[in-house]
């Protein structure tokens, strides 16, 4: 049976994670509150931060940056996107 949530990214009842994509609390708190949908749609806005911003993961200060644009994202309704990013045009 598939869990449903009241994801607070789309206000709506949606279809939940299957399990907390994040460690520690925060990955509890997405598990909870934010739905399959918005979190893919974060991981989309993710990929692009990383390659446009030419972020290195191995780089602590590139990872805390990246977490405050999920919260902000997910949580506090900002729209979030890469600067200079194009989308493509067919």
């Amino acid at each position: 049976m598939t869990r449903m949530v009241n994801c607070v990214k789309l206000k709506r009842e949606a279809e939940g994670l299957d399990y907390p994509p994040y460690p520690g609390d925060l990955g509890v708190r997405i598990w909870r509150e934010i739905s399959k949908e918005a979190w893919a749609s974060w991981m989309e806005i993710q990929t692009r931060l990383v390659n446009e911003n030419r972020l290195n993961l191995a780089d602590a200060r590139a990872r805390k940056y990246l977490a405050q644009q999920m919260e902000s994202y997910l949580f506090e309704d900002r729209e979030i996107e890469a600067q200079g990013y194009v989308p493509p045009t067919e």
